[in-house]
């Protein structure tokens, strides 16, 4: 919603600089116009998104949509031909990477939880959003010793319906290490750590990328290495190493929650895995 207010507001104050007094409902020339100028200096995965933000606002106020016009597939055809560039894929957290980031992390209550937050993240292949909205109530012990974990909402599950994943012994150790210095009164699977105290709330998502660089550098990795992980690199990693070990596409898909096989293509590509080797 944030982004699509401020692709909203990018095209009104682009109508007041071109004297449009009235950018809604706005004509097919408006629009166009609005794309190829916005493809001169941002992606176009961007312009995309933008175009998709007028389109809802026409929607919303009942409005004659026109970006389904021919001239706007034009448009949005010259945007990307003159900017073909490649979707970012943030470096793969592959089992390799793990065992060395666990290993780094210092024994302490921080390193407690960020040793959890890895071995969960990577297992469970979620998103820095999912992985942060874990509570203690989605968490299911099994006889095995592994863990059953809802995740209830996602990018692709707006309305939480929610999906079934599952953990080796070793990440529930880990948990259960975790949830053991916590404490029961917390609601939150994660939380923050104040001068050694737990907080009662969510980690920000942006904690789940500090983690991960800190863990790169700590490691050893040069800064260039280490600025190619991202919160992402824990679901990617996991699904490049499943592509390695021989599961098919809709085993990882399953694994991960994935909804199309050209979003997974994407993160396999650049998987380390030669067919070829004996």
């Amino acid at each position: 919603m944030r982004s699509y207010r401020a692709d909203v507001e990018a095209f009104e104050n682009w109508c007041v600089e071109n004297g449009i007094n009235a950018p809604f409902p706005a004509a097919v020339e408006t629009v166009c116009c609005f794309l190829e100028d916005q493809g001169k200096c941002r992606a176009p995965s961007t312009v995309q998104r933008r175009l998709y933000a007028i389109r809802k606002v026409h929607r919303l106020l009942r409005l004659p949509d026109p970006t389904y016009d021919e001239d706007i597939n034009l448009a949005m055809r010259k945007v990307r031909r003159a900017r073909a560039v490649r979707p970012r894929q943030a470096k793969g957290l592959t089992r390799k990477y793990l065992e060395s980031f666990l290993e780094s992390e210092p024994d302490t209550p921080w390193g407690l939880r960020n040793r959890a937050m890895l071995a969960l993240g990577y297992e469970l292949m979620t998103r820095r959003s999912e992985l942060i909205a874990l509570r203690n109530q989605d968490i299911t012990e099994r006889d095995d010793g592994t863990l059953r974990v809802l995740i209830r909402r996602s990018k692709a599950d707006p309305f939480g319906n929610g999906r079934i994943a599952f953990t080796s012994q070793r990440t529930a150790d880990l948990l259960k290490e975790w949830l053991t210095y916590r404490g029961p009164e917390i609601q939150w699977l994660f939380c923050p750590i104040y001068q050694g105290k737990v907080i009662d709330r969510c980690l920000e998502t942006t904690a789940i990328r500090r983690m991960i660089k800190e863990a790169a550098q700590r490691c050893g990795l040069n800064s260039e290495q280490a600025a190619s992980f991202s919160g992402h690199s824990m679901r990617v990693g996991a699904a490049q190493d499943l592509l390695k070990r021989g599961f098919d596409t809709a085993a990882i898909m399953r694994a991960g929650g994935w909804k199309s096989v050209n979003v997974l293509a994407r993160y396999l590509e650049k998987a380390e895995h030669n067919v070829w080797a004996n």
